[in-house]
């Protein structure tokens, strides 16, 4: 197909068809007939993950609320359903989830697929709000998993080799507020004594840094008016940081239009949890991207390792963003068993320079132990990546109940998981 490529236009992907299932009827048919198959989310990955030579799957047409729940506090979805959609449908109804990704642009089911996460020492990925799924399998037959089931753990973080995500339960809060503050030039140093009081100081906090010097250019607080332990206004200085005097975008040198509201102007979750507003072109757009986790532990360590790189990184970086994301028990999450600490970098489009930057980039944080974001750009070879996961043995063979023949399977997949 002509033009048939990823959000940021870095991939090309190699299917044959699109095809577009207005049903779960319409899913278990296509799959079941086909040979080689992979769904097709909101395009947001920038490796090959998603990639087929077979058949693209895409939910966008079942993108609807099947039933919120208010006595179990859970709310089921079909997959494709962006968080930007759901977020508001819940907030008109009293609810809300609990986190949320930088980005309200993406799929619930392809979001979970890859444990992409928000910010919060006390917040798991968005993953972690997962409750039960229906699947498709390559069978073409439905598979309802829930948590406690023996595979679900497993099935959740399934990185599109398990089957086609139909539905999702999600648990959700009652809806809250945010208020949104913004401090810069915060000195790299100071965050030796103080990155836990930093990270744990109010319900969501991102730092940014284009490593142009050894200083974070703005941290980002996201104060619920839900929780008694939130500052109730900004302070004068925050470790060193002076309070933003307007609305900031993270990119130095844009402007903050597509950006969520700031300045400690309150408004529902779903519109302040995200750093970008639904109805703008998110980010820097044409862009890359990387992202590794690291244990909470060794943060400061890795930033210093980072800084170190900083004259062979800044030129080819638009901002990279640090976050915090608490531990979970799903097999193939990043943060299994870890609260970790993601670096993500939001590179230039130019994947030549990004490509040799990554190498040297990844032997710095390899002391630490870092796991690359599954569907952003990395390095690493398999052999390093494998062992990073106790339960992939165990993943693997949950994929070969479901998949024995290999349809949901690519040569990335192959790779990295076998």
């Amino acid at each position: 197909m002509e033009n048939h490529r990823n959000w940021a236009g870095n991939y090309r992907y190699l299917a044959a068809e699109l095809l577009e299932p207005e049903s779960v009827e319409q899913v278990q048919e296509q799959v079941g007939r086909g040979s080689r198959i992979k769904v097709l989310g909101t395009r947001h990955s920038f490796n090959g993950i998603a990639d087929t030579e077979g058949s693209h799957l895409s939910l966008s047409k079942l993108n609807r609320v099947v039933a919120l729940d208010p006595e179990s506090r859970s709310v089921t979805v079909e997959g494709g359903i962006r968080y930007g959609e759901l977020g508001r449908y819940l907030h008109e109804r009293g609810y809300a989830l609990h986190n949320l990704a930088s980005l309200p642009h993406i799929s619930v089911a392809g979001a979970i697929a890859t444990a992409t996460h928000g910010s919060g020492d006390r917040h798991g990925n968005l993953a972690t709000a997962v409750r039960a799924l229906e699947l498709v399998a390559a069978d073409g037959e439905r598979v309802a998993l829930s948590r406690g089931d023996e595979d679900f753990d497993g099935a959740v973080v399934h990185l599109g080799a398990l089957g086609v995500v139909t539905q999702v339960t999600l648990d959700v809060v009652p809806a809250f507020e945010v208020s949104q503050y913004v401090y810069e030039q915060l000195p790299l140093a100071n965050l030796q004594d103080a990155f836990d009081a930093i990270s744990s100081c109010t319900y969501s906090v991102s730092l940014f840094t284009d490593w142009r010097s050894s200083e974070i250019n703005q941290v980002w607080l996201k104060r619920s008016h839900a929780d008694p332990e939130s500052p109730d206004r900004a302070a004068v200085d925050f470790y060193g940081a002076s309070p933003a005097t307007a609305n900031r975008h993270p990119v130095p040198g844009h402007a903050a239009d597509p950006c969520s509201e700031q300045m400690g102007v309150p408004g529902p979750a779903y519109e302040r949890l995200p750093h970008f507003r639904m109805d703008f072109t998110p980010s820097a757009g044409d862009e890359l991207q990387s992202e590794y986790f690291v244990p909470r532990g060794e943060a400061y360590a890795a930033l210093r390792a980072i800084d170190r790189l900083k004259e062979r990184i800044a030129p080819i970086l638009h901002i990279s963003e640090v976050r915090t994301i608490a531990a979970d028990g799903l097999w193939m999450s990043p943060c299994y068993r870890q609260d970790s600490v993601g670096i993500h970098f939001t590179w230039k489009a130019d994947g030549e320079a990004v490509g040799r930057v990554l190498p040297i980039l990844e032997r710095e944080l390899a002391p630490y132990g870092a796991r690359p974001h599954w569907a952003k750009l990395f390095a690493m070879p398999p052999e390093r990546v494998q062992p990073l996961y106790e339960r992939l043995p165990a993943f693997r063979q949950l994929r070969s109940r479901l998949d024995p023949q290999g349809k949901f399977r690519n040569e990335w997949l192959d790779a990295y998981i076998g």
